[in-house]
């Protein structure tokens, strides 16, 4: 099945190529909730990891969007360069949460009954080198094969030509949730090219947002004393009334901990994000100036992206070009780029009979020295920017001193006008070429070859101009100059995602590294063996919910439950003992003692199976159904209980190893051995 995939900033978008035409897929909405029902948005995979103190593991998607204590978003934007992240007790890199992302936008496929095993991927078209690259490792970490990088401009065109079979000079002004791009292509028999794009990359939706949360506090008249949990609220709340001011000219919004309901009108907002508008249409003005004409040379204008559907930033866009644009229902604004993707996978794959044209964006080449005396390196160019694919040069290059046995090849991707340090220049990776015996460096010339295949992946070759010989023959897969993690690492990391400990490594740890730098791995010890009754190695807990969800002591007039908790226990429990079976068994009464929210979310993990509650009525309650089950399957229970009543009738309680007791103290779940209190004998005299 060819398959394009819009990675987007706020959301993704997954379409496939049918044979016939383009099906957008609906990957993720059963978790959508009404008041989030808006048109397409069932198409919409919200490009966000959450976490959940109710919920065991990550959350993608509608989930981690709608259901979440905290959340990560746009870690697309931090792949320019590979930022950290926070998760629980762990940091990871972008590139592994966005490999997450891929991870569970495939798996929701599969669920669907289709596969995504390969697949055109959208990037911004003035994503730096660095963000291109890293998209493609997170795609592959994920078990996706990238057949090409699409700029997203180029995808939107292409859906729209693909419906409206014409030819023209097509702008379209791209602006979603972290980026503007503005892209001017022209269309002609079948053929596509890209001639000026011009982009802000810290300029999106979730600026907007800041600007209306900022209006929403000033109308309130304080910066309202909100948890965790009530600011994930408040964000959610500016988002949906940022939407619905797209179609409607009042919004009344409610903002957890405050009792009356805030009136934001249409006006308002724009009159605070005028500023911003403003600044988006610089692009469109800069690839007009760049191609020498006017808005009269430009055929269509598509407005892609969410942002670009608030009727006042078409209103700009049409001020500026003096002409209407594409109506929403033509080109669609959410879909059309991962449309475009697909065609592109069809076409790639000779599904469509058509032309397209995918060119580079930069120059690659390598380094050298600026002269013999110099120490300073320059780069050196052997493919020109916007180069159409594939492509293949040569440049030859002689060594600086007499009788080297080894030299190092620096592959840059960078602009050839600016210093070879400037942020926006991205080294891949280093080449070690050993010369096969000392010769003079007049001898030791090599020529230097680039292929630069249409899928975006770079082939270097270095052959030795005397001889002939061929000292390097290697495609660059892995980037691995400074921030860049391998796809080993990568998929190492997403284990954190997965809620499982991070394999043990033997590197020493890493030292303490800035916001946004790489994150290597944690090292953590390997695991012990799990206890078990017989002497032998148990795989198997049984855990007293009721009881860890109360603390595990006594309960006090005022005392209430923690259903998060107890989930928090169990996430721990198997963090610390991989691969082991864990069941969870509670009390009918917990389920009444809980707040409201947690009692829904306690139906929900018994529903699906991760908490059994014991019937009221029940024989000895939720403690004998523990330890009847423990005997049974030889488990471990993991309790603070002394279970003194039952000592009698499960008397392996009291051997070493069979109970575990749970403490948190400072955060961190202790699961330590524990032998039950005995119940004590009578003396003589029957006390």
């Amino acid at each position: 099945m060819t398959t394009g995939i819009d990675f987007g900033t706020t959301n993704s978008v997954v379409a496939q190529w049918n044979g016939e035409d383009v099906e957008v897929l609906s990957l993720d909405g059963e978790h959508l909730e009404d008041e989030w029902f808006y048109p397409s948005f069932e198409h919409l995979f919200p490009t966000i990891v959450g976490e959940s103190s109710l919920r065991l593991g990550t959350l993608f998607g509608w989930e981690a969007k709608l259901r979440s204590n905290r959340v990560i978003e746009a870690c697309k934007r931090m792949l320019r360069n590979d930022g950290g992240i926070q998760l629980r007790d762990r940091r990871v890199s972008a590139t592994s949460v966005a490999a997450g992302v891929f991870q569970a936008m495939r798996e929701r496929a599969e669920k669907n009954l289709t596969t995504i095993d390969s697949a055109v991927i959208t990037v911004p078209a003035n994503a730096k080198g660095g963000a291109r690259y890293r998209t493609r490792a997170a795609a592959r970490a994920a078990g996706i094969q990238v057949k090409a990088l699409l700029n997203e401009p180029t995808a939107a065109a292409l859906s729209y030509m693909h419906d409206i079979q014409d030819e023209g000079t097509i702008m379209v002004f791209d602006w979603g949730g972290g980026t503007i791009d503005v892209t001017v292509l022209e269309h002609r028999d079948g053929l596509f090219e890209e001639r000026a794009s011009r982009g802000i990359t810290q300029l999106g939706g979730l600026e907007i947002d800041k600007k209306l949360r900022e209006l929403i506090i000033r109308k309130i008249g304080h910066e309202p004393g909100l948890s965790v949990e009530e600011e994930r609220q408040f964000a959610l709340a500016v988002e949906r009334t940022k939407i619905r001011l797209s179609t409607e000219e009042t919004v009344l919004t409610r903002i957890p901990g405050i009792s009356r309901l805030i009136e934001i009108s249409r006006a308002e907002l724009e009159a605070v994000i005028g500023h911003l508008v403003e600044d988006a249409l610089e692009p469109a003005r800069m690839c007009l100036n760049d191609l020498g004409i006017s808005p009269t040379g430009i055929s269509d204008i598509l407005l892609i992206g969410g942002t670009s559907q608030m009727p006042c930033v078409r209103k700009a866009v049409e001020r500026l070009m003096g002409m209407e644009t594409v109506p929403a229902e033509i080109c669609h604004p959410m879909t059309a780029v991962a449309r475009g993707a697909a065609i592109t996978a069809a076409i790639m794959e000779g599904e469509l009979d058509s032309i397209l044209q995918v060119s580079s964006m930069y120059a690659l080449g390598t380094t050298t020295a600026k002269s013999l005396e110099s120490k300073e390196r320059v780069f050196s160019e052997i493919i020109k920017p916007r180069s159409p694919l594939p492509t293949r040069e040569r440049k030859s290059y002689t060594p600086k001193k007499d009788f080297q046995s080894e030299l190092k090849i620096e592959i840059w991707e960078a602009d050839p006008s600016k210093p070879l340090k400037d942020p926006e220049n991205f080294q891949l990776t280093t080449l070690n070429v050993r010369y096969p015996q000392p010769l003079y460096r007049h001898e030791a010339s090599f020529t230097l070859e680039y292929t630069y295949q249409a899928d975006g992946l770079l082939h270097v070759k270095a052959t030795l101009d005397k001889s002939g010989k061929v000292l390097v023959d290697q495609e660059i897969t892995d980037f691995t100059h400074g921030e860049t993690l391998t796809i080993a690492e990568i998929k190492r990391q997403m284990t954190v995602l997965e809620g499982l400990p991070q394999p043990t490594v033997s590197a020493p740890a890493p030292a303490p590294q800035p916001e946004f730098a790489r994150i290597e791995p944690a090292i953590r010890p390997a695991p012990g063996p799990i206890p078990g009754g017989d002497g032998k190695v148990g795989k198997s807990f049984v855990i007293d919910g009721s009881n860890i969800a109360w603390a595990g002591g006594d309960v006090k007039l005022g005392d209430t439950p923690s259903f998060a908790r107890l989930l928090e226990a169990v996430d721990a429990l198997k963090s610390e003992f991989p691969g082991a079976v864990v069941d969870v068994i509670v009390d009918a009464a917990l389920a009444h003692q809980l707040p409201y929210l947690e009692r829904e979310e306690l139906k929900k993990a018994m529903r699906s199976g991760l908490v059994t509650q014991v019937p009221a009525g029940t024989n000895g309650k939720a403690d004998r159904v523990v330890a009847t089950l423990a005997t049974r399957k030889n488990a471990v229970v993991v309790t603070n209980d002394s279970y003194k009543e039952l000592q009698a009738e499960f008397p392996w309680l009291l051997d070493e190893g069979r109970v575990l007791g749970a403490t948190n103290p400072g955060g961190i779940w202790l699961f330590l051995k524990r032998t039950p209190v005995r119940p004590r004998r009578p003396d003589v005299n029957g006390r």
